[in-house]
């Protein structure tokens, strides 16, 4: 998520004169601002098909529990710890005693800030909530980066970027991740994890993971998780872009039927068109090189990925199992939403907003719209699932419901989704508005971070749709909330 902390520039006390000195400057040393952003993914030598959608797991029970964590820097990375931390306090129902609402979290997707908080997670399960408050929402990640505004910082935001491709991941590497990479990740006992970037060239999510890595022919296992989630944070001009190589063109894996699908049907969804127009790109050998950069640059809430792995399903329980779908009984989504909040003074007054600030502000608007639209289109998506699924499950032959170990007098209709966002507004108007003072960038005060760890946790006690589920799940009578998916 763009940050408006960042790189705000110093008053030209001299004028004209002095700005066009650091021209020339900047244009002397250009020679030495260059911009390292190599590919560093590596050719899958096994790759022979590219399947989209399959895996999603779930905890072994009849719940279905997502979240996904907004952009907005440490900001939006202790909001979202403090949701995590709240929901490790909550108990996930009376036939399952002491046992927390954490464990049984089977999904977790993540932009910018909350990427950071979705990968530690996945990575270390539990364990994270002990030490990730002093290992980075206390520490300043902007400590090995370039901000000031100088000669050789103009010209390296020319050529792409003020800070290159190396210097975010090995801080992370060093303070978070310490070399783990996708393998690790992956590990079937956690939750699966999605790192969300943007393909600047196409416009599209590129999400981490197997089905987009196996489209590029490329092994994800290898992949460093630092070096994702620093493309996911990866704010234009402020950084270069993260590169990776295309290998499309050189493996025989074969394209599913659903990408052909997509690209010739003109009533496609959209998101889904043209995340099959990148993927063909990537395979025909037109782009060789994806530049990937903050990915609330199209989707700053990251639902695009499980959005995509829907639409792209070819069965009615897609991505679940036969097996998973049939048990589902109650599915949670949570969108953790930072928020944003108006940028700057200038609407105050008749001057401005300067140059810079235009910048900004088109910038937060361009994000702002793509979350809308990205919500939206997840939350249609998530009714058009649950009819599919209903549908299906009781059209089913007796045999094959006991096949699937389901009891005959099961019923089929028994399927409620819990769609919904946990944000600021929901702990009142006055504190809103503090915390939405609190800037989006990768330093805060220790007061600041407490402030939203706290909130987090205010706000998830206080969600509507949250409160309506645990009465869903404890047998008590459901709570009103119009949102509610039935």
């Amino acid at each position: 998520m763009i940050s408006r902390g960042w790189g705000r520039p110093n008053p030209l006390t001299s004028g004209f004169m002095r700005f066009a000195g650091m021209i020339l400057c900047a244009a002397a040393l250009g020679g030495c601002a260059t911009i390292r952003n190599e590919p560093i993914n590596v050719p899958w030598a096994d790759a022979v098909s590219v399947e989209a959608g399959r895996g999603i797991p779930t905890s072994g029970d009849d719940l279905l529990i997502g979240l996904a964590f907004s952009g907005g820097g440490t900001r939006a990375a202790a909001f979202s710890y403090g949701v995590l931390s709240q929901l490790d306090r909550t108990e996930a129902g009376p036939t399952r005693q002491n046992v927390s609402l954490l464990d049984r979290v089977d999904y977790i997707s993540g932009v910018s800030g909350g990427a950071i908080t979705a990968a530690y997670f996945g990575l270390k399960g539990r364990d994270a909530l002990s030490d990730f408050r002093e290992r980075f929402l206390l520490r300043d990640a902007e400590e090995s980066l370039r901000t000031p505004f100088t000669p050789v910082s103009i010209i390296r935001a020319y050529e792409g970027g003020v800070n290159d491709a190396q210097q975010f991941p090995r801080w992370l590497d060093d303070n978070l991740f310490r070399g783990a990479t996708f393998r690790e990740l992956n590990s079937a006992h956690r939750p699966r994890v999605l790192i969300n970037a943007s393909d600047v060239y196409n416009r599209t999510p590129f999400v981490f993971n197997d089905t987009t890595f196996k489209a590029i022919c490329s092994d994800l296992n290898s992949y460093p998780i630092a070096s994702a989630v620093a493309a996911s944070a990866a704010i234009p001009v402020v950084f270069a872009p993260i590169v990776l190589t295309s290998y499309g063109a050189r493996c025989q894996a074969t394209i599913p039927q659903w990408i052909t699908a997509a690209r010739s049907n003109g009533a496609a969804p959209p998101l889904l068109k043209e995340l099959a127009s990148a993927i063909a790109r990537y395979r025909d050998g037109s782009v060789p090189y994806i530049k990937l950069l903050d990915g609330g640059l199209v989707d700053n809430y990251g639902l695009s990925g499980f959005t995509i792995a829907r639409l792209s399903a070819e069965t009615p329980y897609g991505p679940l199992t036969a097996q998973q779908a049939v048990k589902i009984r109650r599915v949670l989504f949570l969108v953790v939403d930072a928020g944003r909040g108006p940028s700057g003074e200038w609407a105050q007054s008749v001057e401005g907003p300067t140059a810079l600030e235009i910048v900004r502000a088109a910038a937060d608007t361009a994000i702002d719209s793509s979350a809308r639209s990205s919500f939206t289109a997840f939350d249609q998506t998530m009714n058009e699932w649950r009819e599919a699924l209903v549908q299906w499950r009781c059209s089913l032959p007796l045999t094959d419901r006991q096949n699937y170990g389901v009891a005959a007098r099961t019923d089929c209709h028994d399927l409620k989704f819990f769609v919904g966002r946990i944000n600021f507004e929901q702990l009142g108007a006055q504190r809103a508005v503090e915390l939405n003072s609190i800037p989006t960038r990768f330093r805060l005060s220790q007061q600041e971070v407490e402030k939203l760890i706290a909130a987090g946790q205010d706000a998830l006690q206080r969600n509507a749709m949250f409160h309506a589920f645990l009465s869903s799940i404890n047998g008590k009578v459901l709570t009103t909330v119009s949102s509610v998916i039935r």
